[in-house]
């Protein structure tokens, strides 16, 4: 009897859900979600430059920036930029405080795990840099070295996984504190990525930073919240109509002095 009462009840649940027309499952859509709020709520760099730092009327300027713009007035929506760090840039979107992350993120298996990516619109790679005067080809080089990352950047997350255990890996809470920590002698070598190695020569340092190794190629890639097939599907299309009327060789000739590299 009390088998038969707890279905009863269940039964007459679902049948009141449904009167109302819902359903237990109902998920909103991302998409239709920001169509109907006619924004576009995207994360971007503020600090690393040339994919996003502050113009000369600090409003946010970069790759990141433009790609941001054109996806925006593809959509037909207007864009409000959110400026993040490294650190709290995918935070921010599995909190739902942003539609996107365009903020020169990479894919990586933990990543993954969080959130989906689209299909690159950049190139990117990481490697370790550092000044001639440092002997280093491979990552056994590091054993007793000093490398500057910044905190949840990917070249963080990889060479941590690699780097000898007498490697002291400091990490710093921007792209600017790394850069400071490389120029100041803090550090003897970075790891990053190669638009914050040619930032730091437009400096013209003493010490310049040169290609040591490479830790990973990896092209930059659009982040969104898992569960949003629709969406995903849209940015990949657009993405991919940015590639074939040469709106993003416009964008990284631009920012990059280059067109997009084949195979992105």
């Amino acid at each position: 009897m009390k088998l038969q009462r707890l279905l009863l009840s269940l039964s007459t649940s679902l049948l009141a859900v449904a009167a109302l027309g819902l359903t237990p499952l109902a998920h909103a859509d991302a998409l239709d979600d920001i169509i109907a709020a006619k924004t576009l709520r995207v994360a971007v760099p503020q600090d690393f430059p040339p994919f996003g730092s502050a113009g000369p009327d600090m409003r946010p300027v970069g790759y990141d920036i433009d790609t941001a713009k054109y996806l925006a007035n593809k959509l037909g929506v207007v864009l409000e930029l959110v400026p993040v760090t490294s650190a709290n840039r995918i935070p921010y979107l599995t909190t739902r405080k942003v539609d996107l992350v365009i903020s020169s993120l990479g894919k990586s298996p933990e990543r993954e795990q969080v959130i989906d990516f689209s299909e690159p619109y950049a190139p990117f790679y990481n490697g370790v840099f550092g000044p001639a005067s440092e002997k280093v080809s491979k990552v056994e080089d590091l054993a007793g070295k000093t490398v500057g990352v910044t905190r949840g950047a990917i070249e963080d997350i990889e060479l941590s996984k690699i780097a000898p255990a007498s490697t002291v890996i400091k990490r710093y809470e921007d792209n600017n504190g790394t850069i400071s920590a490389f120029l100041s002698g803090q550090v003897q070598l970075i790891a990053s990525g190669n638009v914050v190695a040619a930032a730091i020569l437009a400096k013209n340092p003493p010490k310049k930073p040169e290609p040591k190794f490479l830790i990973k190629n990896s092209p930059c890639s659009i982040g969104l919240n898992k569960g949003e097939p629709r969406l995903l599907a849209k940015i990949n299309l657009l993405i991919e109509q940015g590639k074939k009327d040469g709106s993003f060789d416009r964008i990284s000739q631009q920012w990059l002095g280059s067109k997009l590299p084949a195979g992105i």
